[in-house]
């Protein structure tokens, strides 16, 4: 089955309440778009053009509806003194910190999102993304949150201990940590694209509510608001647990909230939905990567069945990024099922489709 509009199509026509040919979809193929390439992850780190011509091969094979340039975590770290370990052929990870302890937080600066570390690399591969699919859809490129980043600066252990000991350092790693965001944000925003935020340290699986309104939801709110004044809407996804801090977050005037498959999609519909969009939650690694193709209707299904019907919209997308090796028949029945539901979405007869679906899995 065949999309009858672009991605830019397609929002514009819900926006305005008019038919369309389905919903909006996203499986986050994340650096699982090499696999579609036919290239190396380690390429992305130093070679804009391959960075973007991956997400573009990914998009022409599934047809879904948003492109992002963000590779990791880390890049914004790296380019403040950190450590980066690079896999040939997997996502990098931190291999050390900026700093070892409060005493030379002052001894960082914010980086420079032309000079510093991966960043020039990936401002470069937004100019290439944007000359290929402009025109179809909205190009986004992902950031990390100060409160995340700042984890990665000093190291997870201590960072999590200073919450408690020295509020004061906290802050203090947080707004040069910021400062690099609001740096990068603004380069992309030139080039014109729209930044989405990833703080997934703030997470209420990694510190509590209060902790998060202390510490992350002030620059949260500073990012949110830099990226809006400049006429973009932004989108967070937070990993893990999050109901507990759905409210805080909807309250910045985010353009849409994106949750882990931990969380009820039903639940944060009713929380938040007349507030902003929804976007979530098919389990990335238990259903798109190990599941069945049956498994992956279902779910994709069921959470259609949840949240079609929020006030401010949603988006059909996995509850995170997807393992790199996830089975492409697994993306395409993702996409093949938000198909063939259609827009409007007649609930009752994907009820029915449901219905079918657990029968046949039950058959098997």
């Amino acid at each position: 089955m065949l999309d009858r509009m672009t991605p830019a199509q397609r929002g514009a026509a819900i926006a305005r309440g008019l038919e369309a040919d389905r919903l909006p979809c996203n499986p986050n193929m994340a650096n699982g778009v090499a696999r579609i390439y036919g290239c190396k992850i380690s390429q992305f780190n130093n070679d804009p053009k391959t960075l973007a011509a991956a997400q573009v091969a990914s998009y022409r094979r599934f047809g879904y509806d948003s492109i992002r340039i963000f590779t990791d975590l880390f890049p914004w770290a790296e380019a403040m003194g950190a450590k980066v370990k690079f896999p040939e052929d997997d996502t990098a990870d931190l291999e050390r910190p900026a700093i070892q302890d409060a005493s030379q937080i002052d001894s960082l600066v914010p980086a420079d999102p032309y000079k510093d570390g991966r960043l020039p690399i990936q401002l470069e591969a937004m100019k290439y993304l944007l000359d290929e699919v402009g025109d179809e859809m909205s190009c986004s490129c992902g950031v990390v949150g100060a409160f995340t980043n700042a984890f990665f600066l000093m190291g997870v252990e201590k960072t999590l201990k200073m919450l408690h000991r020295d509020p004061e350092a906290v802050h203090r790693l947080c707004r040069v940590s910021l400062e690099t965001a609001k740096a990068y944000a603004e380069a992309a925003m030139k080039i014109g694209l729209t930044p989405t935020i990833s703080e997934p340290m703030s997470s209420c699986t990694v510190v509590n509510p209060n902790h998060f309104r202390k510490y992350s939801l002030p620059y949260l709110k500073e990012l949110v608001d830099f990226i809006k004044e400049r006429g973009k809407g932004v989108v967070i996804h937070i990993c893990g647990q999050t109901n507990k801090i759905w409210k805080d977050v909807a309250d910045l005037g985010i353009a849409g909230l994106s949750i882990d498959n931990v969380a009820s999609l039903l639940e944060c519909k009713q929380m938040v939905g007349e507030q902003t969009k929804i976007l979530g939650n098919v389990d990335p690694g238990g259903i798109m990567h190990s599941g069945t193709v049956e498994d992956v209707r279902l779910k994709t299904l069921e959470c259609i069945l949840e949240a079609y019907d929020s006030p401010k919209g949603y988006i059909v997308m996995s509850g995170c990024s997807l393992p790199i090796d996830t089975p492409l028949e697994n993306i395409q029945a993702m996409m093949d099922t938000v198909r063939e539901v259609g827009y409007p979405v007649h609930p009752d007869r994907v009820r029915e489709m449901i219905t079918a679906c657990k029968s046949s899995q039950r058959s098997v």
